[in-house]
């Protein structure tokens, strides 16, 4: 069954000559509980199109639809709401806030759920202990490394139980051996959270990962 259904989406930035075509007819499925791999060279579209498949930006033409709803037809109330219960973003730069131990920034969306506190505090633990952190649950991002500040990151995102986990470059501010480390986290994710991921990426290791591979060049996808 597929989770995410790409048909037809183009983006442009700009007009006339100066027009660059960032999205072109783009087109795929994704099945439910696959990790799926994204690839392309920096400018190539991905980051778009992650950002339009996320609701984070909106196609000039074509439909995204995630867990049977059009992301393209809804409002900025119903896009919040998906981003809060149905689809969460990995980022690059972590996205951590320096204030909250991992234990609270992991704790965010629940609270924003307004999940009770009882109940929260069994995810978090839960979740530290998936990313492997169960020690390092009053430690603020600062007293962490990239490595395990990447991981509270995903323990966040997964934190309100999405249907879809968008991550952009996870592995782009990390060493190789770190990196390595992350990825086979975000495939053990993939299998015991039952999540779905769509991971773009440079790198061999998530591609070898991955479920599917899909290519992406000059906004269009590649054979």
């Amino acid at each position: 069954m597929s989770i995410l259904t790409v048909s037809g989406v183009h983006r442009t930035f700009g007009e006339g000559p100066a027009a660059v075509h960032a999205l072109r007819d783009i087109s795929f499925e994704v099945e439910a509980g696959t990790m799926v791999a994204l690839v392309g060279r920096s400018g190539s579209g991905k980051t778009t199109l992650l950002n339009i498949i996320g609701g984070l930006d909106r196609p000039d033409d074509g439909t995204v639809t995630v867990d049977g709803l059009d992301v393209t037809a809804m409002d900025e109330t119903a896009l919040s709401d998906l981003r809060r219960a149905r689809v969460s973003y990995i980022f690059q730069s972590f996205g951590l806030i320096p204030v909250l131990s991992a234990a609270e920034n992991v704790g965010v969306p629940l609270r924003l759920a307004r999940a009770a506190a009882p109940e929260r505090e069994q995810r978090v633990d839960l979740l530290l202990r998936l990313v492997g952190l169960e020690g390092h649950a009053r430690q603020r991002p600062g007293e962490l490394s990239g490595g395990q500040q990447q991981r509270v990151a995903i323990a966040r995102a997964l934190a309100a139980s999405p249907r879809l986990l968008i991550a952009d470059e996870p592995t782009g501010q990390l060493d190789a051996e770190t990196g390595r480390s992350v990825m086979a986290l975000l495939r053990g994710v993939v299998e015991s959270e039952g999540v779905t991921a769509l991971v773009s990426t440079h790198d061999p290791v998530m591609m070898a990962l991955a479920d599917r591979v899909i290519h992406i060049a000059d906004g269009q996808l590649a054979t």
